[in-house]
């Protein structure tokens, strides 16, 4: 790859954005989750088992990832999008956690014997600091006793600054978590008004100066675009701030309105959200200010510090994408616990019951609370590798997938290929004889891109609305 191709390389083109800013997944798992129809507690269970022998194309060395989803809130952000509970009551809470408790004991009694060794860990929600420090330590405990957590790990954490102290840090360090994800969106007091998440930034450096002192290996920041009552000055702003606090991380989201799907949304008026064009020079400021400040661009909303894993793992070529976003490891098998989480295991992927009372009844009865799911086809498989690969490393090698797929993949994709030439035309990506090169600018266009290689959404198209109802715009 040349220099100017190199992958901390990003073109912000106003033009070619607003050409190309369609509604289209974002790729943390092919095929997407709402492409998944009802599977059985037994195939999860299948595949579990299968982690001991080559039918799935894996082996027992395959590193093993656990996610815990903790639904639980004590208030509601308007933005939020993700499957929560908003309660004070703890009671609710410790009876989630002794379920928990049992899906844990479900799960890795299908694992082949001794396949128990965890790379990476990571509690998400809701907010799992909502949590008591006896609860987390129970559930630390719990997933202990059926899991080794390998030393030297990544295991991290969200955490809602609003609703942790130093002691809380200080216990999740004894507790093994050594990196930390930080939500702030944003600083300016109108927009968390308009947002309901009143945060000061004192309270957010207190927690983030707490984890540095505790030693957390690596902090991210999350901010979101597209707010109501956003402007660019204002953003502006929050950047200083969020640069002084210089995180390893940082994630810049893209606002999607939705409040035909996520009620909390129905609270922010329309009239407050900022306006495309607004939201373009938000993101083109934030763009300018991180990289002059030394940051990477890692792809799509992600930057990280040079010598931040995620930087150097996409230099070794050892970036992954998954359902927590960009991950440090390769490729791992993740097994995931609570409502609505995800858990994908070799040539599957399989999603839990979304509500307590489905994912009660279903431990209750001695089964994985499976609720849908995917068993991929060969097809499915090799077009996840290659969207795995434009997302994390922007280029594509033909000769690589013949030689790992047996196939002519020039014929294979023969129609895919034809279909970027209008992006290769705009100056998004390189066509050449045997590689694709996603270039400065389709940068950050590349789900747009991965879009071409979707056989389902392809499949899909002509289903009325289908592209446009189901996801976010890519920018």
């Amino acid at each position: 790859m040349s220099a100017v191709d190199s992958v901390d390389s990003v073109v912000f083109d106003p033009a070619i954005i607003r050409r190309f800013d369609i509604n289209g997944p974002r790729y943390t798992s092919y095929p997407t989750a709402d492409r998944f129809a009802p599977l059985g507690a037994e195939r999860a269970r299948h595949h579990l088992g299968a982690r001991a022998t080559q039918e799935l194309g894996q082996g027992l060395g395959r590193p093993l990832s656990l996610y815990f989803h903790v639904p639980f809130c004590n208030t509601i952000c308007y933005y939020c999008a993700c499957n929560k509970i908003i309660t004070k009551d703890h009671g609710r809470s410790a009876k989630y956690l002794r379920y928990l408790a049992r899906e844990l004991a479900l799960q890795a009694a299908c694992l082949p014997a001794g396949d128990n060794v965890v790379e990476q860990l990571h509690w998400g929600g809701g907010t799992p600091t909502f949590l008591s420090h006896a609860e987390m330590c129970d559930l630390m405990a719990a997933t202990r006793r059926h899991f080794t957590l390998r030393e030297g790990g990544e295991y991290s954490i969200e955490v809602d600054p609003r609703k942790v102290d130093r002691a809380t840090v200080e216990l999740l360090a004894e507790l093994g978590f050594n990196r930390m994800s930080v939500g702030v969106q944003d600083f300016d007091p109108d927009v968390q008004q308009a947002v309901n998440r009143v945060q000061s930034e004192s309270e957010t450096r207190a927690v983030i100066d707490a984890a540095r002192a505790t030693g957390f290996g690596s902090i991210s920041i999350d901010l979101i675009y597209g707010l109501p009552r956003q402007s660019v000055a204002g953003f502006d702003r929050t950047l200083d701030r969020v640069l002084e606090a210089s995180p390893d991380r940082l994630s810049i989201y893209n606002y999607a309105h939705l409040p035909t799907l996520f009620k909390p949304q129905r609270r922010i008026l329309d009239a407050d959200l900022p306006s495309p064009d607004t939201r373009l020079h938000i993101l083109d400021l934030a763009i300018r200010r991180l990289t002059d400040a030394g940051y990477v661009f890692i792809g799509m909303d992600h930057f990280a510090k040079p010598d931040d894993e995620l930087a150097v793992a996409q230099r070794a070529g050892r970036l992954h994408r998954n359902f927590q976003g960009y991950s440090t490891h390769a490729d791992c098998d993740m097994l995931s616990f609570g409502i609505s989480s995800i858990s994908k295991v070799g040539t599957a992927y399989w999603q839990n019951a979304k509500t307590l009372d489905e994912y009660y009844a279903a431990l209750d009865a001695g089964e994985l609370p499976v609720l849908r799911g995917i068993e991929l086809t060969p097809d499915d498989q090799l077009r996840r590798a290659v969207i795995q690969q434009l997302m994390c490393h922007f280029e594509l090698s033909l000769d690589a997938l013949d030689a790992a797929y047996g196939i002519d993949s020039a014929q294979y994709f023969a129609t895919e290929l034809a279909d970027l030439r209008e992006m290769a035309d705009a100056g998004l990506v390189r066509l050449e004889s045997r590689r694709l090169v996603v270039l400065s600018p389709g940068r950050m266009l590349v789900r747009a891109i991965s879009m071409v290689f979707d056989a389902w959404l392809r499949k899909g198209r002509q289903d009325a609305g289908r592209q446009g109802g189901r996801y976010s715009k890519v920018i």
